[in-house]
């Protein structure tokens, strides 16, 4: 089953091509400074960690916009950045990355999200989180949802990437999938835990992992376990709320469970070894929306996302998977 899958997808992978997806979410600037321990801090009972190196990548929704690109496909990223040097670097970073089509709307009174990560060897040490979680005013909401209604019609599909940082309340998300109704987009949507379900209501599709999954199930049922065992009753459960026929709940080392239209399919993981989940999320709903807007079945959809989520756990940090190193993981299976 999974070479006979893993054929399929390598057979129609360039269908992938210049698909165009409208990207609307949170969007941070993942800075990891790597280095070496060899001591403690004589000022206090603290690792001391002697630098190597440091770099700078795309995260949240901005890594989406980059998997989207290293797979072939084209986005249009919309968020909100605050007005500082951060806000610079992402820019710079999104450019050097040749990811041209976005909107970075201002908003002085918050910072742009930075997450600065210490690393020694493969082992984070710590992370250090510039960023505020408020509401975004009317006013920058009103800019966001312009650009929106602005760009949709020239996407293939949307994905809405809420990581809780104040952009989508449930007012500007339910705008955005009503004006996708009106278009006929799919949305496709990376919830947050905590968010209330009433703001993803009408997606097309939700791609939480399990922990996420049954956050957001227990604000329906309060008597879900945390076993994964519960999954099949949390997935029923979140299509309920959400109004959708479709949920695909990532299992990590389980793999996958796509709920669609009254049937659950299970898909084995591909990961063979697994350094980092960092991003692999993203990688994820980044596949799927590409694979439908080339008109994928669902399942041949989140056969490829299992593999680029294989490729990237393999990988340190917030990376995008690139599209050679797919193809050379799905020919190793």
């Amino acid at each position: 089953m999974i070479k006979e899958n893993g054929r399929w997808v390598l057979e129609h992978l360039d269908q992938l091509k210049n698909k165009k997806v409208l990207v609307v979410g949170d969007v941070g600037l993942d800075v990891y400074i790597f280095g070496d321990v060899k001591r403690l801090s004589p000022e206090a009972p603290v690792p001391i960690l002697d630098v190597s190196q440091e770099d700078s990548r795309l995260g949240l929704a901005a890594n989406v916009a980059h998997n989207i690109h290293t797979l072939g496909g084209e986005c249009h990223l919309i968020t909100v950045v605050g007005k500082d040097l951060a806000q610079a670097d992402l820019k710079s970073l999104l450019d050097k990355n040749h990811i041209t089509s976005y909107e970075l709307i201002e908003d002085a009174s918050r910072p742009t999200t930075r997450k600065l990560r210490l690393i020694a060897g493969q082992h984070h040490i710590a992370r250090v989180d510039y960023e505020k979680q408020n509401s975004i005013s009317e006013a920058v909401k009103n800019k966001v949802f312009e650009k929106i209604s602005a760009a949709m019609a020239k996407m293939d599909i949307v994905i809405l990437q809420d990581y809780a940082k104040g952009m989508l309340d449930e007012d500007l998300c339910q705008k955005l999938i009503k004006k996708a109704h009106e278009l006929n987009k799919k949305v496709l949507v990376d919830p947050y835990r905590s968010t209330s379900l009433s703001h993803y209501k009408g997606a097309y599709l939700m791609t939480p992992n399990k922990d996420e999954a049954i956050a957001l199930g227990k604000q329906v049922n309060f008597n879900l376990s945390d076993r994964l065992e519960s999954v099949d009753q949390v997935g029923k459960t979140l299509m309920e709320a959400v109004a959708s026929q479709n949920m695909v709940v990532t299992l990590g080392s389980a793999g996958m469970r796509l709920f669609q239209e009254g049937k659950i399919h299970n898909l084995p993981t591909f990961a063979q070894s697994v350094f980092d989940v960092t991003g692999a999320g993203d990688t994820v709903i980044s596949c799927i929306a590409l694979a439908l807007a080339a008109g994928w079945p669902l399942e041949k959809a989140c056969y490829l996302a299992n593999f680029a989520a294989g490729v990237v756990v393999g990988k340190v940090g917030c990376v995008p998977c690139e599209l050679k190193d797919l193809t050379a993981f799905i020919q190793s299976h």
